[in-house]
């Protein structure tokens, strides 16, 4: 499948498990992601995303954004939106 990059992770928070992400371009809801760095490969859908603690459907270029996440992620791990 192809994967284009749509953010970097800039912090990862334990409890609850959240990734924030910096975009480069536009995600929403119901995207799949595949999250990679040296230790890190997780692929999810979005189910959650938020913006200064506010729920949000959808987000542009440049947001910094929370995302729910099974595992651990690491700062400067990539984030790619894969398509169908």
């Amino acid at each position: 499948m192809p994967e284009e990059v749509v953010g970097k992770v800039t912090d990862f928070f334990a409890r609850p498990v959240v990734a924030g992400i910096e975009l480069t371009t536009a995600l929403k809801l119901g995207d799949k992601i595949h999250i990679k760095g040296h230790t890190t490969d997780l692929e999810l859908t979005v189910d959650s995303m938020q913006i200064n603690n506010v729920d949000v459907e959808q987000a542009k270029a440049g947001d910094l954004i929370g995302v729910k996440v099974s595992e651990r992620v690491r700062r400067g791990d990539t984030v790619y939106k894969v398509t169908d």
